[in-house]
């Protein structure tokens, strides 16, 4: 096997070594790295679908992971898609004095903004200009980690990124209010936990990254690239839960394939209108698919960025950008060549885009040529 310049950390004693076991801690959600320290960057995800139809994802970060080498630099990103059509798009930083984040627990406080939480149940309030959220999360599915949870890039360095599903799924109450007009809903819901010591643009190219739950099944899927240095080795995450319980969180054991690839005019980035995730376990088979129906938001990171930061990033070529899709997810599970169960829902997922994008053109030229000659 050829030797891998991008993995999860899965060597039982590197995982002993960082304190961590087979049983996921409080701790682990709470505050991991140095936010004083340039370089490192952290971050508490959330997101949701409602049964009234609106879509939330709401994030908690210590700095902006794509440009990381400040102090503490807090902000709160919130995407509220309503159902009439609406977009609620915010973006707010803060003074790094009303930051605080427990060590403990998840316990992450940007002034009268909070995201708390046990592993188990969650509360997170947010108020910026004229919209307010409060979230209601309970976890229906055990916390997990891939490994240590942490993708460790070249030998004998110290160079991180990981991750934490605190709540690959569960149940949600959120209370919105836009506009001066309150909303009420309950839904289902995710959230996990990212932090790192590297800018993320040095070492990933990109990364489709989506969860869901279908029936009895919840799910968790990432095709993660690594940068040119790193030869762009793929790194698989993929869990599937069943009644709450992992049944299938092995890596190594994950195919990947892109289909009906087209060129967004917006971001200009190549985009794989569907996405395949098979898991083969000697007869156990699990193969997921992502069929993308619309995309719901793009962000492209210059545009974030302050002159003169963003005239320099444009003559660098910097064209990082960020999607987010909705569609369907399809499981389908086998025994052998036994089709046992078959499901879909609908499903979020995204598309991150740190690096260039002419190694991807280049593979899906070569795989269209092979299908040619075939």
């Amino acid at each position: 096997m050829a030797h891998k310049h991008a993995q999860m950390v899965a060597d039982p004693a590197r995982i002993a070594s960082l304190g961590l076991s087979d049983t996921i801690q409080s701790w682990e959600d709470g505050l991991r790295t140095d936010p004083r320290q340039h370089g490192q960057y952290e971050w508490w995800y959330f997101d949701a679908r409602l049964d009234d139809g609106a879509t939330l994802v709401i994030s908690f970060s210590s700095k902006d992971m794509t440009h990381p080498n400040t102090g503490v630099k807090p902000l709160i990103i919130v995407d509220l898609d309503l159902p009439d059509g609406r977009k609620i798009n915010k973006m707010v930083w803060f003074d790094p004095q009303v930051f605080s984040a427990a060590t403990d627990r998840c316990d992450v406080r940007m002034g009268d903004n909070t995201f708390q939480g046990d592993l188990h149940d969650y509360a997170i309030h947010v108020a910026l200009d004229d919209l307010l959220v409060d979230v209601r999360l309970h976890g229906t599915t055990e916390p997990w980690r891939p490994g240590a949870g942490h993708m460790a890039f070249g030998e004998g360095t110290d160079k991180v990124f990981a991750w934490l599903p605190s709540v690959p799924h569960g149940t949600v109450d959120v209370r919105y209010t836009v506009d001066g007009e309150s909303h009420v809903s309950a839904g289902t819901g995710y959230h996990d936990h990212n932090w790192g010591n590297v800018p993320l643009p040095r070492v990933v190219n990109n990364w489709y990254w989506g969860r869901g739950s279908i029936g009895p099944y919840t799910f968790i899927s990432s095709w993660i690239v690594a940068e040119k240095a790193y030869d762009y080795d793929s790194v698989p995450v993929f869990m599937l839960a069943r009644d709450g319980k992992v049944i299938a969180d092995d890596g190594s054991r994950v195919s990947f394939s892109k289909e009906d690839i087209f060129t967004d005019e917006i971001t200009g980035k190549p985009v794989a209108g569907v996405t395949t995730y098979c898991y083969r376990d000697g007869a156990h088979r699990y193969v997921l698919t992502y069929r993308r129906a619309d995309t719901i938001l793009r962000n492209r990171f210059i545009e974030l960025l302050k002159e003169p930061q963003r005239t320099a990033a444009r003559l660098a070529g910097f064209d990082a950008c960020h999607q987010r899709f909705v569609g369907e997810a399809r499981l389908e599970v086998y025994e052998g060549d036994t089709l046992t169960y078959e499901g879909s829902a609908p499903a979020i997922w995204e598309l991150m885009y740190f690096g260039k994008h002419d190694h991807e053109l280049a593979l899906a030229r070569r795989e269209q040529q092979g299908d040619a000659d075939d």
